[in-house]
Formats: structure tokens, sequence, C-alpha cells
């Protein structure tokens, strides 16, 4: 079953929040992951992989370059989906 695009939030600042213990209701979909959220690099891989698993879904690595904002990670995410 395909989740939401609030489903997919929830999901990616659940990962968020375990990543950097900011407050899950701060990711929001405009929200630029390094300079809203500020999140590196090395902590933007350990999300990445983590988004992997909980969602099943493959983000290669030339494509996260391409997830600046939150909206652009639930995009691909539920996009991607199986």
């Amino acid at each position: 079953m395909a989740l939401s695009e609030q489903d997919v939030l929830a999901g990616l600042a659940e990962l968020v929040n375990d990543e950097t213990g900011m407050a899950a209701d701060a990711v929001q979909m405009e929200k630029s992951f390094t300079d809203d959220l500020d999140i590196d690099s090395i902590s933007m891989m350990t999300i990445v992989v983590n988004a992997e698993d909980k969602f099943g879904v493959k983000i290669p690595d030339e494509e996260v370059k391409n997830l600046i904002t939150v909206a652009d990670a639930v995009n691909f995410i539920t996009s991607n989906q199986g």
C-alpha cells in the first residue's frame, strides 16, 4: 500500500528527529535540509539509508544531491514506492 505525502512526511520527521534530536514538527515540506534544518552531509546520508529501509525505496547516491528540501524527499519517496 502506497503511503500518502503526509505519511512520508511524518516518517521523515521521525528519522530526522532520531538522527538530530530536532523536534519532528520542525520538519515541514518547505524546509531545506541544510539551510533550515542544519543537517550535514553525514547526517543526511544516515537519514537517506534509514528512509530507504523505512519506506522500501532505493535513493541512488546521485539523486541525494537533488533532495534539497523536505518536499523534494517526500516527492521522491512517494513517486518511487514499490
